[in-house]
């Protein structure tokens, strides 16, 4: 349901908190909800009964994003989509802190919070009425001071700040993702010529880059523990071409570009390495196989191989156990020689989907499990036959 006002002043009062925390930890499957609306109903209007059935359902899914308040904050479902990381919150949080930032398209108020849980002074303005009633009230479960107002930022964007963050709507009413980010929901122009020491435009990971060469200022691509999070647009820092961040385990790693010789070109060696997701989209592969004395296994394919295993944030390895040029009968025959029943496949760069070839190998005998790498080797398929993943 489409949570209303009306909706946000019931959900806020003593009888909705109270019934909040008496079903936190009730089942929410599909087949429990009749049952459960029924007993919500007994107690509340059924409009009622759905708002706390929908917050139910979003404190739930907002566990991993809001681990510490989830369970006392309000959200819409397409607001609590958009939400950053939480870390990825408290790395922007440390650049702005310490001065007056203002949170353009503030939602929720998730940004906001974070900066004035680092200690600065924060404003959140959005359009919608209802995201700032439900930002108002997370900075009250948060114990957080910052202020939300309703505005239009089309119409005029308040001066004075030190810092400005801008995370506009990437998703059509429909829900369909807007690529380009002159059609972002206010477009991306809408901030080029503000004044502040610092802006950062929060963009779709898979920006075009061409679309940013008119912007200057520099691009950073946030990898979160493996998952490339997000794209920020830096429009007042030097030109400079794209980098890549690592948030893991509380350490923050930057990547960037270094004139070097380009990395060779190799079959497989005795590991096999997948770059990080933000070192891929900032074009820094050449720059990690130079760190990490690797080579390439093809011009075009974004894998790297190496004789060594070097401790690194920036790729997973995968223990080579043997390659072979791909043709089906021969890896088929190798794999049930070496009893393997269960591989798992990953490509790049080779035609046949995973579970496509799964079905061909035919693999019904054996205990063992493998990982099986479909890509090229200077332009011809091969099939790397692989222990599990391991982290550098």
């Amino acid at each position: 349901m489409a949570l209303t006002l009306e909706d946000i002043a019931f959900l806020r009062g003593d009888r909705a908190r109270d019934m909040l925390a008496a079903f936190a930890k009730c089942d929410l499957s599909e087949a429990n909800t009749l049952p459960l609306l029924t007993r919500l109903r007994a107690s509340v209007r059924p409009r009622e009964a759905s708002a706390i059935f929908e917050t139910l359902k979003l404190r739930k899914r907002a566990k991993t994003k809001f681990p510490r308040y989830g369970q006392s904050m309000l959200f819409t479902d397409e607001a609590l989509q958009q939400a950053s990381h939480p870390a990825a919150r408290r790395y922007r949080a440390r650049l702005f802190s310490a001065r007056s930032a203002l949170d353009l398209c503030c939602g929720i108020g998730s940004d906001t919070l974070a900066f004035a849980a680092a200690g600065s002074e924060a404003l959140g303005l959005d359009i919608d009425p209802l995201r700032i009633a439900i930002a108002r009230h997370n900075a009250e479960a948060m114990n957080l001071v910052a202020r939300f107002e309703v505005a239009d930022v089309r119409a005029s964007i308040p001066a004075g700040f030190d810092c400005i963050f801008f995370d506009p709507a990437r998703r059509d009413e429909q829900g369909r993702r807007i690529r380009d980010v002159e059609r972002y929901r206010p477009p991306l122009s809408l901030v080029k010529d503000c004044s502040a020491d610092e802006i950062g435009a929060k963009l779709s990971p898979a920006v075009d880059l061409r679309q940013l060469q008119s912007y200057g200022g520099c691009l950073e691509f946030i990898s979160v523990a493996g998952d490339l999070s997000e794209a920020l647009l830096w429009l007042r820092r030097p030109c400079a071409p794209p980098f890549a961040t690592i948030l893991a385990d509380g350490a923050v790693h930057h990547l960037y570009h270094r004139a070097g010789e380009p990395a060779a070109i190799a079959p497989p060696k005795r590991w096999l390495l997948e770059p990080d997701p933000a070192v891929l989209r900032a074009g820094l592969v050449q720059r990690l196989a130079q760190d990490l004395n690797a080579t390439l296994l093809d011009d075009s394919i974004a894998y790297l191989t190496s004789d060594e295993r070097m401790e690194t944030p920036w790729a997973r390895y995968w223990a080579i156990l043997d390659w072979m040029p791909f043709q089906l009968k021969r890896l088929r025959r190798y794999l049930v020689e070496h009893g393997v029943r269960k591989v798992t496949v990953k490509k790049r760069g080779f035609p046949l989907p995973p579970e496509q070839l799964i079905r061909q190998l035919r693999l019904k005998k054996g205990s063992e499990t493998r990982v099986l790498v479909m890509t090229r080797c200077r332009g011809q398929p091969i099939a790397i036959i692989c222990s599990e993943p391991s982290f550098g």
